[in-house]
C-alpha cells in the first residue's frame, strides 16, 4: 500500500518508525505542523516526526491551513491509498477524508468513546481512570467519533504520572497500527460504530488547570500534579510543584504539608521558584525567607 502519514511530536514518531519497518507498506509522503521555537533559546527545530522522515528521504509537508487547496493538492499527487493520522493536531477537511480509497485512520490514546478531545492522557491520571488504552479508528468528520477498528486497553498504574503512561500508549498506539494496516490490508478489519451516548471528553489543557486549589480533596490534587506535569505543569502560591503525594500517617508538621479541602494531606516532594532551579520541597523550605 502507499501510505501518506499525518503526526508531529514524539508519540506519533513511535507510528511512523513502526510503519517504515512494515514490508509492502510506502510512506510516499508525511505532513507535520510547522516548525516552531522551543526551549529557552527560542531555536526553531524540526518536530520528531519531521526528523524521521527526513532522514529517511521522504517529502515532508507543512501546510499552514489544510483548506488552503494547496494540501489537497499535494495529496492527490502523492496517491496514498489510505492516511495514518497520528497526533497531528489538525482537524481534516471532508475532502481529505474522502481522497483515499481505503480511508484515514487514527491511533487515538484512550479508549474510544472514552475521553475524546487532544488531552487524553493526561485527564486519565486527572481523572483518576484505572484503565485505559489506545483506539485505531476509521476517521470521520466529528472529532474523535468514527468506528472504531481495533484497541487494546492497559492499566494505569496507582502512582502513574502522565509521562510514564504517554510512553507506554505510544508504544502500544505503535504496535496498534502496524497490526491495523496489516488487517486494513488483506480486508481482515471489521469497523465498530462507536457508542456515542458514553463518550466522554479531554479538552486542551491551560495553565489554569495546573493550579493547586486547596478547597479540593487531597486525592483529586495529588493526581493533578502528576496529570499536569511537565504541561502546564502544578502550581501553588507561584511555585511550580513537579513532585506530590498523599502525606503518610503521622507525618510532621511543615510548609511542605498543605491541608486540603477535604481535611486530607498533600505533601509536596519536589518544588521550584521562578528563576530558580529545581530542588527538595524539605530543603526548599528550610531556606525560604520569603513569604507564601
Amino acid at each position: 500500500m502507499t501510505l501518506v502519514f499525518m503526526g508531529t511530536p514524539d508519540f506519533a514518531r513511535a507510528s511512523l518508525a513502526a510503519l517504515l519497518d512494515m514490508p509492502g507498506q510506502s510512506v510516499a509522503g508525511v505532513f507535520c505542523q510547522p516548525d516552531r521555537a522551543v526551549g529557552r533559546g527560542m531555536k526553531i527545530l524540526p518536530c520528531p516526526v519531521k526528523s524521521l522522515a527526513l532522514e529517511h528521504g521522504i517529502p515532508v509537508f507543512q501546510p499552514a491551513k489544510m483548506r488552503d487547496g494547496t494540501t489537497i493538492g499535494h495529496l492527490r499527487g502523492l496517491k496514498p491509498d489510505l492516511i495514518v493520522v497520528v497526533a497531528y493536531g489538525r482537524m481534516l477537511p471532508k475532502e481529505i477524508l474522502d481522497l483515499p480509497p481505503l480511508g484515514c485512520v487514527n491511533i487515538h490514546a484512550s479508549l474510544l468513546p472514552e475521553l475524546r478531545g487532544a488531552a487524553p492522557v493526561q485527564w486519565a491520571v486527572a481523572r483518576g481512570y484505572e484503565r485505559t488504552g489506545v483506539t485505531a479508528m476509521r476517521m470521520a468528520e466529528e472529532c474523535d467519533a468514527g468506528d472504531i477498528l481495533l484497541a487494546k486497553a492497559t492499566p494505569v498504574g496507582e502512582r502513574e504520572d502522565a509521562d510514564s503512561l504517554r510512553g507506554r500508549l505510544r508504544d502500544m498506539g505503535a504496535a496498534l497500527l502496524r497490526e491495523t494496516v496489516r488487517a486494513i490490508g488483506d480486508g481482515s478489519v471489521k469497523p465498530v460504530p462507536q457508542e456515542h451516548a458514553k463518550a466522554t471528553y479531554a479538552p486542551m489543557l491551560t495553565k489554569e488547570d495546573g493550579i493547586i486549589d486547596l478547597s479540593r480533596p487531597m486525592i483529586e490534587l495529588d493526581r493533578l500534579v502528576r496529570a499536569v506535569t511537565p504541561w502546564p505543569g502544578a502550581v501553588w502560591n507561584g511555585l511550580r510543584v513537579h513532585r506530590a503525594r498523599p502525606a503518610p500517617q503521622g507525618a510532621p508538621k511543615g510548609p511542605q504539608f498543605l491541608t486540603c479541602g477535604d481535611g486530607r494531606v498533600l505533601e509536596l516532594l519536589e518544588v521550584q521558584a521562578p528563576g530558580k532551579r529545581r530542588m527538595g520541597a524539605e530543603e526548599f523550605f528550610r531556606g525560604y525567607k520569603g513569604g507564601l
